[in-house]
């Protein structure tokens, strides 16, 4: 498919584009392999800050692997879905051992790195690499279902058609096709928006088959849980009384922090299962050593 909207897109990327720190010219493979997990599943605003202090500690995978596990879960803070940290601890471990500290450039490499799934390999091989690989977000798949295929949202998972026609629209140049997968992520990000698309403002608007179709309403993806009263709160509760502290908790610390028993016994088998908690012979609890 030629691509027809290329022009558009990069020119307005290149004079709207925000000023992150993980694209800054001459950032390290590893600072983007830090982003791309950060970013999971969590907005740009509360990652800034988590992000900037990963790096001050650990500026290279080395330092990170030889440090504890829990430790990395400690640093995480209140980012989410802590077991994000343990994943890029154990991919800095496999990054120092298997790779001689650096970040592997080749995309099934990358694949098989721990919390790597396809388009975290994709965006890192992409981005830091400088490759030609199709990057599918979620803000790239709402882009192309609207500007593409004239619906409002994309289906709920990724499908091959998606990747085909991602693919077709890469530039032949790799570096150009990498500066094309962030642009139009940055377009799905600050224009073409899941809920308030600034249609006026897009470079491509004159193009989009879903504007062009009279903008149809499409079945929007199912709601997130609520997240207050929820086990997933009630497990932050409890990874904060142990991140607060400089060693092992005893459980009536535990206990203080949330008040169902029998949810808090629950989210507490649950950290311990994926091995963000240690339990100790004395009933004590820590993270992960």
């Amino acid at each position: 498919m030629t691509n027809g909207y290329l022009a558009p897109v990069l020119s307005w990327y290149a004079s709207r584009a925000r000023e992150l720190p993980w694209r800054q010219p001459g950032v390290s493979p590893w600072a983007v392999l830090v982003s791309e997990v950060m970013l999971q599943q969590t907005p740009v605003a509360r990652v800034l800050p988590a992000y900037e202090a990963w790096l001050a500690r650990w500026p290279t995978p080395r330092s990170l692997a030889d440090c504890a596990p829990g430790e990395a879960v400690r640093q995480w803070g209140r980012l989410g879905y802590p077991r994000r940290a343990l994943r890029l601890h154990a991919a800095a471990r496999i990054i120092t051992e298997r790779h001689a500290g650096q970040v592997p450039a080749d995309l099934g490499a990358l694949t098989r790195l721990p919390g790597v799934g396809g388009y975290t390999a994709a965006a890192v091989a992409s981005f830091a690499f400088g490759q030609r690989h199709a990057v599918l977000d979620t803000n790239v798949r709402r882009v192309l279902a609207r500007l593409v295929r004239g619906e409002e949202f994309p289906p709920r998972s990724a499908s091959a058609a998606e990747t085909r026609l991602a693919e077709s629209l890469l530039p032949a140049d790799r570096r150009e096709a990498a500066r094309w997968s962030v642009a139009v992520m940055e377009l799905g990000a600050l224009m073409c928006t899941a809920a308030r698309p600034r249609c006026s403002g897009c470079p491509v608007a004159p193009a989009c088959a879903w504007r062009l179709a009279g903008s149809p309403a499409g079945t929007k993806s199912p709601a997130a849980p609520r997240y207050e009263g929820s086990d997933r709160q009630c497990r932050g509760a409890l990874l904060a009384v142990l991140r607060g502290t400089g060693g092992p908790v005893r459980a009536v610390r535990l206990e203080a922090a949330w008040p169902d028993r029998r949810q808090r016994a629950r989210a507490l088998d649950g950290l311990v299962a994926d091995g963000l908690a240690e339990p100790l012979p004395d009933g004590r609890f820590a993270l992960p050593s």
